[in-house]
């Protein structure tokens, strides 16, 4: 139970974190104090819920809304695989292969979410979003296999439990950055926000108005938060800490991390589909294949 509301409250901090940092970075341009943002996200949110659904002609509404409102729930999942104490709110085994198939459910239903509104922007951001994830996925997909051969498990909390002397973060710095980069690819924020961008008028998100808007943004800032809370257990040590609990050095951690995240978000530039690509699959991943290869020759030793 206990862990169940940490879930909840950590993912729904995140949001409110990432929400008020968005306004306040949109005050700042506008030359408005930081602090004059901070009722911004509610009236936000009290405006789409006001605001009308746009309907588009031939629309797929049942894989239009699958697409947007499936988000949240991967997102919590997610969360529900980090063990904020001794062990997570869904313990498994395999925690490091369903966290890295519900990062690939992102790809469905980011894509639906463009399919589904049968509009040129949407389905030219749902498109773009499956080239941009070949950028990412490989190295994300490599990235996770470090600290499990390190920990020579595939149980997050074994993982954490393993970095009782040093941080995986420390000694494997190309996988914890490669993962960092495909949870801004999955949550599709920053650098790697081309299927929603302007140039595409929108994007995926195009034709999205009023409560589908709101649960879409909400669902991509869970998601920010979430894959910043998987990344404890996996490169941070998990909850290990001095003087406080395990789970609040979890939270800690998580919140530091999903900071982290936006304020590079928010000063990275977009970068164009042909670009990722080829820092993905040109630099990162060579990198990240090497970093395994030092992990595997550290582990037989």
């Amino acid at each position: 139970m206990l862990q169940g509301v940490l879930v909840a409250a950590g993912i729904a901090t995140a949001v409110l974190a990432l929400a008020w940092a968005s306004s306040a970075a949109l005050a700042v341009g506008a030359g408005r104090p930081a602090a004059m943002a901070l009722g911004d996200p509610l009236l936000e949110v009290c405006r789409l819920l006001r605001q009308r659904r746009r309907t588009t002609v031939s629309a797929d509404v049942a894989l239009w809304r699958l697409g947007g409102w499936g988000l949240l729930p991967v997102a919590l999942l997610l969360g529900a695989l980090v063990p904020w104490g001794e062990e997570a709110l869904v313990p498994t085994s395999l925690g490091v292969v369903w966290a890295n198939t519900l990062d690939v459910l992102v790809w469905a239903l980011v894509w639906l979410l463009g399919w589904g509104a049968n509009s040129v922007a949407g389905l030219v951001g749902g498109y773009r979003f499956l080239a941009l994830a070949l950028g990412y996925e490989l190295p994300l997909m490599f990235a996770l296999v470090a600290p499990a051969m390190a920990a020579s498990s595939l149980d997050l909390a074994v993982i954490a439990g393993s970095q009782e002397g040093l941080w995986y973060a420390v000694w494997m710095p190309a996988a914890f950055a490669a993962y960092l980069l495909g949870v801004l690819g999955f949550a599709v924020q920053g650098p790697l926000s081309a299927p929603a961008g302007q140039e595409t008028s929108g994007g995926v998100l195009a034709e999205l108005s009023g409560p589908d808007l709101l649960v879409v943004r909400v669902g991509r800032h869970a998601l920010l938060g979430a894959g910043a809370a998987v990344a404890v257990p996996l490169f941070l040590g998990g909850g290990s800490g001095p003087w406080l609990p395990d789970p609040v050095w979890v939270v800690v951690k998580a919140l530091v991390l999903t900071a982290s995240l936006a304020y590079l978000a928010g000063r990275l530039p977009v970068l164009r589909v042909p670009r990722l690509l080829e820092i993905g699959w040109v630099v990162v991943l060579p990198l990240v294949v090497l970093q395994d290869l030092v992990v595997a020759v550290v582990v037989v030793r």
